[in-house]
């Protein structure tokens, strides 16, 4: 953490430094457990200031899953011309104004914000010895007036250091985190997946033939689809999985940052 390198100084210490003047603020205000509501604060701030770029990932995305009926019609139209079905894949999208890769800009460019803030609250909820976390947190502080003496991880009578794979010691509760880590994925994964109203109706419009044909032969989007299901299923477990081997500071951010993802998906999918 004190180590003065490019990625330290270009991410990591400004955010323990926003995460202090949180943590002074609520401190000030003599509010308990003023980490927990740092923590929170900060991970709210850092959602808002990626709620453009993510905004327009998830209107690209939502874009993409409007032109799969157009897509999956272009695969059987084209299914022996490779050359001729990426001719009028391009087409579609010129069309109708879509960039595939438009989606994955955002996603690249928000990516080190999110790993920098994911390390500063791993660091510093997984370091137990306070009195030498302290000690590098005021290191890297741009001011004076952010030094603290100590660092208060209780929040709402619980500690944010300890993990619920340590259920045993603190409490069978602690395996109700990981399953809403898990459920909250979940949500939001769902929601990412395309609506299949439209394929239905284009689907009732085809032929026993035309419908036998398609299931004989997957094209590439339907593989892609099914893959995109089972990442649904996957990922929940995944972060159920990381929920319970880490603090719970770290689940706290991680599910604060879900819910407004959840939040920013479903009003991206009202609009027409």
């Amino acid at each position: 953490m004190t180590n003065p390198t490019f990625w330290n100084q270009l991410l990591i210490w400004p955010i323990i430094n926003l995460l202090m003047v949180l943590y002074k603020f609520f401190e000030w205000m003599h509010t308990p457990g003023p980490l927990g509501f740092a923590v929170i604060g900060l991970t709210v701030a850092i959602r808002l200031l990626l709620y453009p770029l993510m905004a327009a990932q998830l209107k690209s995305a939502k874009k993409m899953q409007q032109l799969k009926p157009h897509l999956d019609a272009l695969s059987a139209k084209h299914k022996d011309n490779k050359q001729a079905l990426q001719q009028a894949q391009l087409d579609l999208y010129k069309e109708h104004g879509v960039n595939p890769a438009a989606g994955c800009l955002p996603l690249l460019i928000q990516m080190p914000m999110l790993i920098a803030l994911y390390n500063v609250f791993y660091q510093v909820l997984q370091n137990g010895n306070i009195a030498k976390l302290t000690t590098e947190i005021n290191h890297v502080l741009y001011s004076p007036a952010l030094k603290i003496a100590t660092l208060d991880l209780t929040f709402f009578g619980f500690n944010l250091g300890i993990k619920p794979s340590q259920w045993q010691s603190h409490g069978w509760w602690l395996l109700s985190i990981p399953v809403i880590t898990a459920g909250l994925q979940y949500w939001q994964s769902k929601l990412m997946l395309p609506q299949t109203a439209e394929s239905k109706q284009v689907a009732s419009s085809s032929s026993q033939k035309d419908k036998a044909q398609e299931k004989k032969k997957e094209t590439p989007e339907d593989t892609a689809m099914e893959m995109q299901k089972q990442m649904v299923m996957i990922t929940p477990l995944m972060f159920g999985v990381f929920a319970y081997q880490f603090p719970l500071g770290l689940a706290l951010y991680w599910n604060v940052f879900g819910l407004f993802g959840i939040m920013q998906q479903l009003r991206i999918n009202a609009e027409k």
